[in-house]
């Protein structure tokens, strides 16, 4: 049991970056417009994030520096402000739209008001912050996140055309932009930037040492394949339910239907059960990661293994920017646009994200015998470079299919 628990970390930080509220849509609608075409990008998007993760987890346990402490030093004071500022207009952005996305959820089962039910959710997270410890979260969060799994029973249920699933897995050349679109985002939204800030800072959070890389690997491996097998099975369900009928949707409520067509209001409830905890994660994986690189930066003592009391700047730095996401929710923005723009616009900062990290695992001075080996550090090259054309592509092909519409 003690192992189970000790992946926690890698499940929220999974489904919270694989699974929130604008990606839940994003899946469907890649299901429902292109299909299984483009399921090859999701295992991509999956081994990049796990290269990272697992590099950036084995750092901390090294160095006890969480990504953002790296960012500072690599860059000096003006890139690290810029990359800071960046990072916090978009993650911000994401903010808002979680908690706007928790009052839509919460809406569905209530149906009393959108800007109630964002005020609701916004107190309901604050209170989870505050009174659970940090694995406490990992694991309520995470844990009954795992809900969404009904999208993989669903996906078998629904009995899919096995040969055309097994061709989506194999990259293609295409000739329409919105086909690469939802390729480049695919892969894009596995690789947020808030998914590191948050795994690395909360490898801190947990205390690990050099004695915890197997759970390390245990938690980037496992956690966010788990989240990847999960986006699989939302495109796929979609491709199936949605595609033959012309649907593209444009709200979470259309994505938990492809969950009760075939297990009926077992399958909704299970659908909205798991949306509501993995929205829920990603909102707590958001207002995190903003506290935690605005106090690495400036130097505070950040952290929940601290009393928040006790770290008066830390503490409203995280309270102040869950108030402005839910100033930006209550404005009536939809949420799966500002998820959407969030993502393909959070790309340009990828590499300065990702970048340190790859400096410092294959630093043998700061690594010593944990330093990369030959096939990291191949692949984290090869994905850093994949990631320098995604910053130029996601923009382009963003305006070029109106929103992939």
């Amino acid at each position: 049991m003690k192992a189970v628990f000790s992946i926690a970390l890698g499940v929220i930080a999974a489904i919270g970056g694989f699974i929130d509220i604008g990606d839940l849509v994003f899946n469907a609608q890649a299901g429902g417009s292109v299909g299984t075409p483009v399921l090859w990008a999701v295992p991509v998007g999956v081994v990049g994030i796990i290269v990272f993760a697992e590099m950036s987890g084995r750092i901390v346990a090294v160095s006890k520096k969480p990504n953002f402490v790296l960012v500072k030093e690599r860059y000096g004071r003006r890139l690290s402000t810029f990359t800071l500022v960046a990072s916090l207009v978009l993650t911000v952005l994401t903010l808002g739209a979680e908690l706007g996305g928790l009052g839509f959820v919460l809406n569905y089962f209530f149906d009393v008001s959108v800007n109630f039910f964002v005020l609701v959710a916004l107190i309901g997270i604050a209170a989870a912050i505050y009174f659970l410890p940090f694995g406490g979260l990992e694991r309520v969060f995470g844990y009954l996140g795992l809900a969404l799994l009904v999208y993989i029973a669903a996906s078998l249920k629904l009995d899919p055309d096995w040969g055309e699933i097994g061709r989506g897995f194999v990259p293609e050349s295409h000739s329409a932009a919105v086909y690469w679109y939802f390729v480049v985002g695919l892969i894009s939204a596995a690789l947020m930037p808030y998914e590191i800030y948050f795994y690395s800072s909360g490898a801190v959070e947990e205390g690990w040492d050099e004695s915890d890389m197997k759970v390390n690997r245990a938690n980037s491996i496992v956690g966010f394949a788990l989240g990847g097998l999960i986006s699989v099975a939302i495109l796929v369900a979609s491709a199936q339910v949605l595609k033959p009928a012309g649907i593209s949707p444009t709200s979470v409520g259309t994505v938990a239907l492809v969950a009760e067509q075939p297990y009926a209001q077992v399958g909704l409830i299970l659908a909205f059960v798991g949306i509501l905890f993995a929205v829920g994660g990603a909102t707590i994986d958001t207002a995190f990661s903003a506290a935690y690189n605005l106090a690495q930066h400036q130097g505070w003592k950040w952290g929940k293994r601290f009393r928040l009391l006790s770290e008066p700047r830390f503490t409203l730095s995280l309270a102040g920017f869950l108030l402005i996401g839910f100033a930006i929710a209550q404005t009536g923005v939809d949420p799966i646009e500002l998820t959407e723009y969030a993502v393909i616009f959070s790309i340009p900062v990828l590499p300065l994200t990702y970048l340190p990290i790859l400096l410092v695992g294959n630093d043998r001075n700061v690594m010593g015998k944990y330093v990369n080996g030959p096939l990291a550090r191949v692949l984290g090259w090869a994905y850093f470079g994949l990631i320098c054309v995604l910053a130029v592509a996601a923009p382009v092909l963003f305006v070029a299919t109106n929103g992939g519409s």
